[in-house]
């Protein structure tokens, strides 16, 4: 063997090694093995659950959803004066290159929806706190939905895909499995503007209902941590 093949044959133990190295152990969970399902109320300021199949949910043939999800949260919530929302809570213990959140972009053109009016935006929750989110609407001939999430992996609020990637990327550099979720609220009314308004308003009900320990599942335990400050002090 001659020199350059030794030179060669280290570079490449060395990069190994260096893959290795980064390779992320150590898993969090922001869940701590509860059930989100028990964590989100059924009735709340108004709002009541009720039984429905009408959800977009991402699941598929291959049965891919059952590897990328650990837990999943799909409900119709109506109010006394007709207005209704679906919400789909998708949650994966474990993110990684193969596992990863499929944001709505990609679940609902898979369902034969077109993605239109894409757009960031801000979910104003109580207390001044504000979560990074999107708002899209996606439609078939016959349907229409305007829907406005979220996703959060692991102490991080992603607003794009790009951001899930980097955020993912920056917690396996530090050794971190971390864990994720996807919050999705949608309805069907004609007016695009208040059907944003009504997805926020539900959301920003549902988070003041829930018991606080259980918030930071859904928006970090430093937005969680905000919420729960007296007036004033968030």
């Amino acid at each position: 063997m001659n020199r350059r093949d030794l030179l060669v044959g280290a570079a490449c133990l060395a990069a190994a090694g260096g893959a290795e190295a980064i390779r992320p152990r150590n898993r969090m969970s922001l869940v701590h093995g509860r059930k989100l399902a028990d964590a989100i109320p059924l009735t709340f300021e108004g709002w009541k659950q009720m039984d429905t199949n009408a959800i977009v949910t991402p699941e598929s043939d291959n049965s891919l959803a059952n590897k990328l999800y650990s837990q999943q949260v799909s409900r119709l919530y109506v109010r006394p004066n007709g207005d209704y929302v679906m919400l789909l809570i998708a949650y994966g213990d474990t993110q990684s290159d193969n596992l990863q959140l499929h944001r709505p972009e990609v679940c609902y053109p898979a369902f034969g929806f077109q993605v239109t009016e894409s757009e960031a935006f801000d979910f104003d929750l109580d207390r001044g706190v504000t979560l990074p989110g999107r708002r899209l609407t996606a439609s078939t001939p016959d349907r229409t939905e305007h829907i406005s999430y979220w996703t959060r992996i692991g102490e991080y609020l992603p607003a794009d895909g790009r951001q899930q990637r980097s955020m993912k990327l920056r917690q396996a550099i530090a050794g971190i499995i971390p864990d994720g979720v996807l919050v999705r609220i949608s309805n069907g009314l004609s007016d695009r503007e208040a059907a944003f308004e009504l997805n926020e308003a539900f959301a920003r009900a549902m988070i003041r209902d829930m018991k606080p320990d259980m918030r930071a599942a859904l928006i970090t335990t430093e937005k969680a941590r905000e919420l729960s400050q007296p007036s004033g002090k968030a």
